[in-house]
Parts: structure tokens; sequence; C-alpha cells
């Protein structure tokens, strides 16, 4: 199968919503498409159970019919940084069984997107943070570019530690946060210099963004071609 690592430059900067947007983009292509977010943070009690937002965008945008611990193995109900949500609960992040349970459920599918949490490196637990759990993963890494003043920084420094750890920026995405960016045009050329890989797409600030509007704006042929060369 072919699978990439979902990062991006900041937190709530859209990144679940591409990778929803990527998931449904990789069932268009007629393959068995799965989306997992090892970590999320922030639950609310919905109908008699406790469900994070992030995990149910994630599930309903696969077509592969996936329980909310297959798409979100460990689940916290505090909105904060994994690692302190963690010791609030006192609940353990354990590097092996979430690893485990990644590839599970990636072996249900053809393609699959791994969504990590916050930026590139959000600790975990003492010696591992979200950039180590990319490198155990060994996955190509794709870049959500949240569309703000100071983006362009974020981005080249994100890019920088991904290829400081041996992986490669597959490509990356143009997400509009702030839809009255000045100079957003400059601002892309910027990137599109410095990240040294290719755009997959600018998505607009959208009413409603679900995966197939999204998806509408993510190029088919970047993932294409991403998976012939991965």
């Amino acid at each position: 199968m072919s699978a990439f690592f979902i990062t991006g430059t900041d937190t709530e900067i859209g990144k679940t919503t591409v990778t929803a947007g990527l998931t449904f983009l990789g069932a268009r292509l007629g393959l068995r498409s799965v989306a997992i977010k090892p970590l999320a943070a922030g639950q609310d009690f919905v109908d008699g159970r406790w469900v994070n937002e992030d995990v149910q965008c994630l599930r309903a945008a696969s077509n592969v019919a996936l329980t909310d611990p297959q798409v979100g193995p460990l689940q916290l109900r505090t909105p904060c940084a994994p690692h302190i949500a963690a010791q609030l609960e006192d609940r353990r992040i354990e590097r092996a069984p979430l690893l485990a349970a990644v590839g599970q459920t990636l072996a249900l599918g053809d393609i699959g997107f791994v969504e990590g949490v916050g930026g590139f490196r959000v600790p975990l637990i003492d010696g591992w943070d979200t950039a180590d759990m990319a490198v155990d993963l060994a996955l190509p890494v794709i870049v959500v570019v949240g569309m703000r003043l100071g983006c362009i920084n974020h981005a080249l420094l994100t890019a920088e530690a991904i290829r400081s750890r041996g992986l490669q920026v597959v490509g990356w995405v143009a997400n509009t946060v702030d839809p009255a960016m000045p100079y957003l045009e400059d601002n892309l050329a910027a990137l599109a210099a410095g990240l040294k890989a290719p755009c997959w797409g600018q998505v607009p600030r959208l009413q409603n963004p679900s995966p197939a509007a999204v998806a509408a704006h993510l190029k088919l042929d970047a993932l294409r071609q991403a998976m012939e060369t991965a």
C-alpha cells in the first residue's frame, strides 16, 4: 500500500480538513482509502459517548468501514498538548502499541494518511515526539501550510526539520487560515521556491469544508504521481 504522514506548520491550521480531503481523493482513485489520527486531544460528550471531532471527520472521509479506535487509537478528553492531557487524565502514551495500531489500520486500505498532532515536533513521552513517530513510520511527508502572516518561516523550518530526520517532503498544501491575508500570491511564490516540493493544492476558506469540498481544490495527479514514486 501507499501511505503518507501529514504534518502542519502549527496547530489550528486545517490539518484535519486537508487530511480528510486527501482521504477522499484517494477514494476517487478507486482505492480503499483510510485516515488515522494516532493521538487526538479534546472530546465532547455526544449522544451518550465521548467523541473527538477530528476522528469523526477522518472516519467519515474514508470509504472503508472503520471504528473510532481504528481511526483514533488514543483519544484524550482534555483539549491541550497530548503529553499534558495524558498526565491530567492519568493515562499513558505508549510508543509500541500506538505504532502497532497505526499499522493495523493502514493494512485495511490501499492508501493511507496518518495525521500528526499540532506541528511537526510535539512532545509525547520522554525521548519520543511526533517527529520521532514520523521516522518510526518511515512515511513521506505532506506539509499543510496555514496561510497567514508568518507562514513562510514556519513552513521552511518545518521542511528543514523533516529533511533533517531523513524524511522526504513529498508535497505541500496551502490552506487559507486568514482569507484577508495580504500579498497571498507573493507568499505562495516564496513557499514554492523555499519548500522545493510540489504544491498539491490551494484550499480557500470554505463555508462547508467537507472532504469532497476540500478535495476539489487538491491535485489528483500529484497524489497519483507520489504513489508511483514512493
